[in-house]
This record gives structure tokens, sequence and C-alpha cells, in this order.
């Protein structure tokens, strides 16, 4: 390896773990940094790990019982830890003098300098969101099929408004994480300042199809937004007729009243 580059061996292992929502990077203390934007730290005993504040630390060349004891330093700034934490891993060789590319799985890299590692690390920690949501609006999808089922053959909405209120909030919570985390979309900062990287990017974001991915995901979440305005739309036509119903009746009442007295008189 050269001397810009955090790890040794030609032949190692990037892997990221989301494993909270969300990692405060200003009040952990850094040692051994070797980069920020984002935060690239050297890790004790060998190799190196670059953290993101949305929850998602990218390890390279770090073995299992380094990535523990890591984990357990970071755990106190990890709000909202996950029991399971969603992985993405990518084999890395150096080849110096190669052409960079990525194949099966595997990137090939001239060198392992500090900016080649951040923009795997970019790719990888969004394709871990990504698995995240997958999962989630998947999860939520199968909550919307009996609304559906119910819409269609009944042509209303049973159920207590309460529960149905609480799926809605579901609904929308993911949504809202969706656009609250990382840019999936954009291009790290890191290529502002090394250009030539941008072809690396372009094939490790090809490699996992983040771009494809994500605009399922927006196709689905757009589905579940206009199912929950559909549903509250219909639910607020409910509670109107309902309120109709009640003033009809307290006219009645109120005639039936008025009558009662003329008759008395």
């Amino acid at each position: 390896m050269t001397k810009t580059s955090p790890v040794l061996d030609a032949a190692f292992k990037a892997r990221a773990l989301l494993i909270g929502e969300r990692i405060d990077l200003k009040a952990w203390s850094a040692i051994d940094t070797l980069a920020t934007n984002p935060l690239t730290v050297k890790v004790e005993g060998s190799g190196a790990a670059t953290l993101y504040r949305y929850g998602v630390v990218v390890f390279f060349d770090v073995s299992p019982l380094e990535e523990v004891t890591f984990l357990a330093r970071l755990q106190p700034f990890v709000a909202n830890p996950y029991p399971t934490p969603e992985t993405e891993g990518l084999d890395v060789r150096v080849e110096p003098g190669t052409r960079e590319s990525v194949t099966g799985g595997v990137v090939s890299l001239e060198e392992a300098t500090v900016p080649r590692l951040q923009v795997i690390a970019d790719v990888l920690s969004k394709s871990a969101l990504l698995s995240l949501y997958e999962r989630r609006v998947a999860a939520e999808f199968d909550r919307i099929e009996p609304l559906a089922a119910e819409l269609d053959q009944r042509g209303r909405i049973g159920g207590h408004t309460r529960d149905l209120l609480k799926k809605l909030g579901s609904l929308l919570l993911v949504e809202h994480r969706m656009v609250g985390r990382a840019e999936i979309t954009e291009k790290p900062e890191i290529l502002w300042d090394n250009p030539a990287l941008e072809g690396l990017f372009a094939r490790l974001e090809d490699e996992f199809e983040i771009r494809e991915r994500h605009t399922a995901l927006e196709r689905k979440l757009n589905l579940i937004s206009q199912t929950a305005h559909t549903v509250l739309e219909l639910l607020g036509s409910k509670h109107s007729l309902r309120v109709e119903w009640y003033i009809v009746m307290l006219i009645v009442l109120e005639i039936l009243l008025t009558l009662y007295q003329l008759f008395l008189r």
C-alpha cells in the first residue's frame, strides 16, 4: 500500500452497518482522524472506518473483534440503535496500475487512498439505508392491502378510527424518514475535490442499483401517501355526514318540542 492508504492488505472487505437512526458525531471524540466530511478515522488495531450521522458506519479491513470494540465505544452516541443492523458488503482489491472497475461484488482500485474509500463508503451506506426502507415499505404495503380490499368489497372503511389512524401514521413516518435521511441520489461532496473519482462512483452506484432502487421506493411511497390522503378524506366525509345527521336530529327534536308546546296550549 501507499503511504496515503489507511489499510495494509491488498485484498480486504468493506462492510457497512446501519446501527441506529442517528450518530451524534459532534459529541463523539474522534481520534486518529484521517479525513472529515464524511468523518473517516483509523481503527485501533488495523483498518479504517467512515461514519455518517444518519446511523451508518463503514469498516475497511477491520476484523470482527475490532468492529465489536469500535461499536461498543460508539454506542453511547447512537440514537435509537437497531437490534439487528442492516449490512452491506463489498470485496476490495488493490492492484497498482489497474483500471478501476466493479464486477460481481468486487471493486478493483489502483490504490486504497482515503478519498477512494470515502466514495465506496458513500455508496455502501446508501445501499444499507435503501435496504432498511425497502423492508419497511414492503411491510407497510402488506398493511395497506386490507384497506384497499375493504374499499373494493364494501365501498367503505370499517373498524376503529384510532387503529386506522395509527396505521396511517406508521405509513407517513416511513415517508418522513425517507425524505429526512441521506440525500441518496446526490453525489458525495468528496467528488468536488476529486473529480477523477466520478467514474468509480458511477460504477459503484450502478453495481448497487442505487438510483433504480430509490426510484422504485419513491413510487411506492407516493402510492402510500395517496392512499393515506384518500383514507383521511373518507374519514373526514364520514365524520361530516355524522355531524349533519346530528344537526338534522336536533332540528327534528326542536320541531317536535314546538309542536308539543302548541298542542298543550
